[in-house]
């Protein structure tokens, strides 16, 4: 999942940057109004962290340029005002949920999950193609019945795939959808991340998914994958 957090204090941004990616999260940061409306209006997220006092203007003039936009991202506000009225601004500017510092890091973690199930429009709780699926609460991975471990760059990559069976994402695209923009794009991640996913749900079961078209970029067979031809 790719989040956004709109925050320009720098210990707060810095401190949800660390726990959401230590929770498996994709996270990009903006530190002022502006940063981040452009953000979330050019870049595709799963959901918005958005506090309502920034720089440039408010997080409520953020939510409100978006849903003039008919940017539908969850948009979660994170704001140290408690008060009925300042909430209600906020979910009448369309923000799809509200928190006032301080918080608890579990309780944010929670509300995210639950948007993101949401979506801009309903989610199914898993994804499958064949017997290969995701539940999407939970971050499991599962191969017919069978538990699959991975890691959370694999389950990112693995989502991806999953939302776009038959269709060839570059190694540009995976890297937009699972890793952060500070990312060194010329490092070979995709190629070792996808390494070791291929071990756990193909080849550990016989079979073959994910293939690499040469010269494209990688695809997830649509009918649950073939044999694979290694003894």
């Amino acid at each position: 999942m790719r989040v956004l957090v709109v925050e320009d204090e720098p210990k707060m941004a810095g401190l949800l940057r660390r726990g959401l990616a230590e929770e498996g999260y994709m996270v990009d940061v903006a530190a002022d109004g502006p940063g981040g409306f452009a953000a979330a209006a050019g870049r595709q997220y799963d959901v918005v962290v958005l506090d309502v006092m920034l720089p440039g203007y408010s997080g409520f003039e953020v939510c409100r340029r978006l849903r003039r936009d008919a940017v539908w991202v969850p948009v979660l506000m994170l704001t140290a005002r408690a008060a009925v009225a300042d909430r209600i601004h906020g979910l009448d500017g369309g923000a799809d949920d509200y928190l006032a510092k301080p918080f608890h890091l579990a309780e944010l973690f929670a509300r995210l999950r639950a948007l993101g199930r949401r979506g801009p429009a309903l989610r199914p709780p898993e994804l499958a193609v064949g017997d290969l699926r995701v539940d999407l609460a939970g971050r499991r991975c599962f191969r017919g019945d069978t538990e699959v471990r991975v890691t959370a760059k694999e389950f990112a990559l693995l989502e991806a795939f999953l939302r776009h069976p038959g269709t060839v994402l570059t190694r540009e695209v995976l890297l937009e959808r699972c890793w952060d923009l500070a990312y060194e794009s010329r490092s070979n991640v995709v190629e070792v991340h996808l390494r070791g996913l291929r071990e756990k749900i193909d080849r550990a079961f016989g079979v073959v998914s994910l293939e690499t078209v040469r010269g494209a970029g990688y695809r997830l067979r649509t009918d649950g994958g073939r044999a694979d031809p290694r003894p």
